[in-house]
């Protein structure tokens, strides 16, 4: 395990993803999942992995044996969580403190009482002997040979009912030899201007080197956390994604992405902000929890354009309508296509799709009044991807991608008396001159018409082997009421590589699915690269 890594030691980016964003809701880090992320974190390039408080719980304890025994870390410190001393007692004789060393971590972050309030109901001891507590705790593992970082905690709070008393523990903690102080929001009830101002005094006042850790309550943790940069802060706490309790932490990808491209401060190694994008999705993967899609930097929407007047600048030149170039993060401008569609927006959407529309203005023409009138009915393109593909496609080569024709097909639902149900469904269609008839069940309606549809081309087109469809979602449009309403149906297909939408609309939700489906099989077919005319 190191300890250093290609970037001084002067600005410290500081994750606790795998301790405070793990006490989110819906989160419960496995051993395997806390060792994934860690990989994930150190390949980013973060300077420190807050990985849990070890002795508290087995799986802490087991992570840390286990991640310096089988994670080479290239550019992060592993960095044990725990408490100050027990009032009374000594620190070199604290079980809890005990077990921080044992850990084998070569970084401790000791979290400390600043609020009087907090130490007189909470810890049920007096101001001095919290004093005392933070002095002893840390004087005794930096005499072990670790760096010790302090967590005040609800320091905002405290500082706001006892200024004193607040920046009494700081020096504390700054004089018995903590390498930075941090100055937690905890309860994230701050604000900007004044998480800036009480720093600022804090600095001037104790000299002591100065972290930031803001909760994001008011939805100003970013905010926060460079207001506290701005004020002299030198060390940044935050989580992947801004998980955490609550509604979480500051997110690091934000607070990263401001640092190096709005302040100018090499905080990663190089090339690594890149891959940002990458890792944010990477652990939204390990944890369970659908990307943001309108994340700053990282969320696909981050650098979507739908509107025809912004896809007229941008196709001039992108940076009119765009902060940064986002490949600076690793993630991709994308036109959305939609009514609002105008020729820019068509063409720009052609050239991202590869599909060459030369100086062809009729053809523009046509596909926008096409897309207007079919989002009449009740498509949408934005979100489907490869059915606006497959509509341009058609409009450029003047006929639509038929790799078959379909004769006919029916699902059938049987309600059981046993109280269950069967579904089946019979697809009848012309592929390569060859009539094929394919039936198949399925746990829905939907489901079996997607088997029997792939039972009735995989013979003919193996490729479709590969395709799964792993999303379905169903709206009911605005305009009719009830079994008679229009119904638009979305599906995300993939190929294990790759993963496309397509949209189907009608008055019978199984024919809106139908239609989905196909485009979905026409789309994985002309991914894979195969010639229709063969």
């Amino acid at each position: 395990m190191t300890e250093t890594s290609e970037l001084d030691d002067t600005f410290h980016v500081f994750d606790t993803t795998l301790r405070d964003g793990a006490q989110r809701e819906g989160i419960n880090l496995t051993v395997a999942d806390k060792l994934a992320i860690a990989r994930h974190l150190d390949d980013f390039g973060v300077g420190f992995i807050e990985g849990g408080w070890p002795g508290a719980n087995p799986r802490d304890t087991e992570f840390f044996a286990r991640a310096q025994a089988e994670i080479d870390f290239k550019h992060a410190a592993l960095v044990a969580f725990g408490a100050t001393r027990r009032a009374g007692a000594k620190a070199a004789e604290d079980p809890q403190v005990r077990a921080l060393l044992e850990s084998g971590a070569g970084v401790i972050t000791l979290v400390a009482k600043s609020h009087d309030r907090h130490v007189e109901l909470a810890l049920r001891t007096t101001l001095d002997e919290n004093l005392a507590m933070v002095g002893d705790t840390v004087s005794f593992l930096k005499s072990q040979g670790r760096r010790v970082f302090v967590d005040c905690e609800h320091f905002f709070d405290g500082y706001r009912a006892n200024p004193e008393y607040a920046k009494a523990v700081v020096r504390a903690a700054a004089e018995a030899g903590a390498d930075v102080v941090i100055l937690c929001d905890t309860n994230g009830g701050m604000l900007p201007a004044q998480i800036q101002a009480v720093v600022s005094t804090v600095l001037a006042d104790t000299g002591a080197r100065l972290g930031i850790h803001a909760q994001d309550d008011t939805g100003c943790a970013v905010a926060n956390t460079l207001a506290a940069v701005d004020a002299g802060a030198t060390h940044v706490q935050c989580t992947a994604n801004g998980y955490g309790e609550r509604v979480g932490n500051a997110n690091l990808f934000p607070v990263v992405a401001a640092l190096e491209l709005k302040y100018g401060k090499k905080v990663l190694p190089e090339g690594k902000l890149r891959e940002m994008t990458r890792i944010s999705h990477a652990i939204a993967e390990v944890v369970n929890l659908t990307p943001s899609t309108h994340q700053p930097y990282v969320g696909v929407s981050a650098f979507a354009h739908k509107a025809g007047l912004h896809a007229s600048a941008i196709k001039v030149d992108p940076d009119l309508y765009q902060h940064i170039d986002p490949e600076q993060v690793g993630n991709t401008m994308r036109m959305l296509v939609s009514d609002m569609a105008g020729r820019a927006s068509v063409e720009l959407k052609g050239k991202e799709l590869g599909v060459d529309l030369g100086d062809d203005r009729e053809v523009v023409g046509r596909v926008v009044e096409r897309v207007k009138e079919r989002e009449l009915k009740g498509y949408t393109y934005e979100a489907a991807d490869a059915s606006f593909e497959l509509l341009l496609r058609a409009e450029v080569e003047g006929r639509p991608l038929k790799y078959f024709e379909v004769e006919s097909w029916r699902a059938i639902v049987e309600d059981r008396p046993d109280g269950t149900h069967a579904n089946e469904a019979t697809v009848k269609l012309w592929a390569k001159g060859e009539r094929i008839v394919a039936t198949a069940e399925g746990n829905g309606p939907v489901n079996a018409l997607d088997r029997a549809l792939r039972v009735a081309l995989e013979k003919i087109y193996p490729q479709l082997a590969k395709l799964e469809l792993v999303d379905y979602k169903v709206r009911i449009l605005e305009g009719v009421h009830g079994t008679e309403s229009t119904t638009r149906v979305l599906i995300s297909t993939t190929d294990g590589a790759g993963e496309w939408s397509t949209v189907g609309v009608a008055e019978n939700v199984i024919a809106a699915s139908w239609q989905a489906l196909e485009d979905a099989c026409t789309y994985g077919l002309l991914k894979a690269g195969v010639d229709p005319a063969e």
